[in-house]
């Protein structure tokens, strides 16, 4: 199998991706283990490799004796018709074996935009795409990630899902799997591990609905089957095993560097992001932790930057201390600390000043909404003072080049709002040119990037309809008739990606033959806009009747029974309506650090005891 693939490797772009063999590549005899898993990322070898997740996971399931994990990407169209061209199946890095003889293919969920590349690598090897149809012989399908929150579009692919941290329910799912291979118990698997916390067994519920399409009921099919399926999270974070001879690739990848998870969750409570929701409580790890990990990361990989990776980093409550000894210890060896964003205030300005004593960065702010009133819905909790502070530190420190991030298309939005995106970019400008010639850099530039909001599950958010296009076309016109300055440059997200992106982040099970339906049509790698083809969804979304306005924008009420309220990842419904009603009314909610806001994950998950901060350790 070898043989072949390297005869064709001549004929592809970045030969690279498919080779394996890379530095911290866990090599074991195959015939030596019980399990085989293959670890699968639905897009190209660069992204994969660049996604924590996928390292973390790769190194817990191969700690394991009895298992041996191996990765496998989605080959680039190139690499894929030569592959099909050549008759040679799907094929893992490590030992080149096809996924199709693996025990278990789990798949990492980070964009609904990635789902055709799933059907895809299923199909590129011989698998059958429908689980109701996979056969006792051929492998078990599961998935986790983000987009396992709602994992309902997925319902007929994948055989089960992890919902949550997948550190400890991976090892418990392993441990049943064994009793069962090789005796033709699929469906007797699948029965007990659905009662392992955190997993989600589709095969196991049914669903009916009403006639104006919302759903009915959403119930277990056994006794034994939980109605709820809770989130799994890693209690001491401190203490999780983490990967500390991560794999460095031979070509570049998008994160080339070494990736220090300082924590996970956030406090800050911000109404349209998914990530500060489904990750609570929020967990840290000491700083002594971190500089031990830092120390044999960088020693095991030869890498020359170490970023440190969290929902919001410099929220981390040791944050200070933390990039001061790590530019201490390895600065004498030209080693940086990355920031992948920073909040946009001067304390976090200073800190990148402190970086940039070892190696220059660029400043990224993401104000998220250019007016006070849609910050205040949002609640950014970042007053339009505080920004202009931070970028006059910024200017006056020497930076004249600045990326900004907003969001258009949000909930109770006016046209006026998103002019005030252009507006504060120009005030920002303004206040580059109110510095001295003598004490500021040459050349401003202000890159404003605007993504379209998609209303995503799990965020008070989630019952709003998503903006149509006409009014997304609007506020675009209203944010570029509010630039004058030659120095600001505007740059805007596609929308037809955004709405697809929405169909599978807010559907329900009957989404998946829309899914199956435009792969069939050649749908595949649509996250990326070179191979996106709208015109062929279009056609599947009618050939299912499918409802555009049902699933996209609608506004859904409060006793709706939503596709994933069956999950409970331990944060209330009635505390996301009643943020969604602050919202209307532009009231904003505290930062959980200053006080509990009453979400619920307190009690739901940690008995009382919420925020475990690197200094209370």
């Amino acid at each position: 199998m070898r043989k072949i693939t390297d005869h064709i490797l001549h004929k592809v772009e970045k030969p690279s991706r498919y080779v394996g063999g890379e530095l911290n590549q866990v090599i074991k005899n195959p015939e030596d283990v019980d399990i085989r898993f293959a670890f699968c990322f639905p897009d190209v070898y660069e992204v994969g490799m660049s996604h924590l997740g996928t390292r973390i996971l790769y190194h817990t399931i191969n700690e394991r004796k009895d298992t041996y994990c191996e990765r496998v990407f989605a080959p680039w169209p190139d690499m894929e018709a030569e592959l099909r061209k050549n008759e040679i199946p799907l094929m893992t890095l490590e030992t080149k074996d096809p996924i199709s003889e693996f025990d278990i293919l789990g798949f990492t969920l980070q964009y609904e935009m990635s789902y055709t590349n799933i059907l895809n690598m299923l199909d590129m090897a011989n698998i059958t795409i429908r689980a109701s149809k996979r056969g006792e012989d051929e492998p078990i399908v599961m998935a986790g990630g983000p987009c396992a929150y709602n994992p309902e579009p997925l319902y007929d692919i994948v055989d089960f899902f992890e919902i949550g941290e997948g550190e400890e329910i991976m090892n418990e799912v392993l441990d049943i799997y064994k009793k069962y291979k090789g005796k033709g118990k699929k469906q007797e698997f699948l029965r007990e591990i659905s009662k392992i916390e955190g997993v989600y067994v589709p095969s196991l519920y049914e669903v009916t609905y009403k006639d104006d399409k919302t759903i009915k009921e959403f119930k277990p099919k056994f006794d034994d089957v939980p109605a709820k399926v809770k989130k799994r999270i890693v209690n001491n974070f401190d203490k999780v095993d983490f990967p500390l001879d991560m794999i460095v690739p031979y070509s570049e990848i998008v994160h080339d560097r070494v990736v220090l998870e300082t924590s996970r969750g956030c406090t800050n409570g911000c109404r349209f992001c998914q990530a500060g929701m489904i990750y609570r409580p929020v967990r840290e790890k000491t700083t002594n932790t971190l500089l031990d990990q830092a120390r044999k990361m960088i020693d095991a990989t030869g890498y020359q930057e170490v970023s440190l990776a969290s929902l919001s980093i410099c929220d981390y409550s040791d944050i200070q201390n933390l990039v001061s000894n790590l530019i201490l210890e390895h600065s004498n060896k030209n080693v940086g600390v990355a920031l992948p964003s920073i909040r946009v205030d001067a304390f976090s300005v200073d800190l990148i000043k402190e970086i940039q004593k070892v190696r220059k960065t660029g400043l990224t702010f993401a104000p998220e909404a250019g007016s006070q009133r849609m910050r205040d819905i949002i609640n950014k909790g970042l007053t339009e003072e505080r920004i202009l502070e931070a970028t006059k530190n910024a200017f006056e420190s020497g930076w004249s080049t600045i990326k900004l991030y907003f969001m258009i298309g949000l909930p109770y939005e006016e046209i006026e709002d998103a002019a005030g995106i252009g507006e504060l970019a120009e005030k920002m400008a303004n206040v580059y040119y109110g510095i001295p010639k003598e004490k500021r850099a040459k050349g401003l530039k202000i890159t404003v990037s605007t993504s379209i909001l998609v209303p995503k599950p799990f965020t008070p958010f989630q019952w709003a309809p998503m903006a149509r296009p006409d009014e997304i076309w609007n506020k675009i016109d209203a944010v570029k008739g509010a630039i004058k300055s030659r120095a600001i440059n505007y740059n805007y997200h596609e929308q037809k990606t955004s709405f697809m992106e929405a169909v599978f982040a807010r559907g329900d099970r009957r989404t998946c033959e829309l899914l199956i339906k435009a792969f069939e049509k050649g749908a595949k790698f649509d996250g990326w806009s070179e191979y996106f083809n709208f015109d062929v969804w279009m056609e599947a979304m009618k050939e299912c009747n499918i409802d555009e306005d049902f699933y996209v924008y609608r506004d859904r009420n409060y006793d709706e029974i939503l596709p994933w309220d069956f999950i409970d990842i331990g944060v209330n419904r009635k505390y996301l309506e009643i943020e969604n009603e602050k919202a209307k009314k532009a009231e904003l909610t505290q930062n959980c650090r200053k006080g509990c806001t009453g979400c619920g994950v307190n009690v739901n998950f940690k008995e009382g005891k919420c925020f475990e901060g690197a200094l209370c350790n």
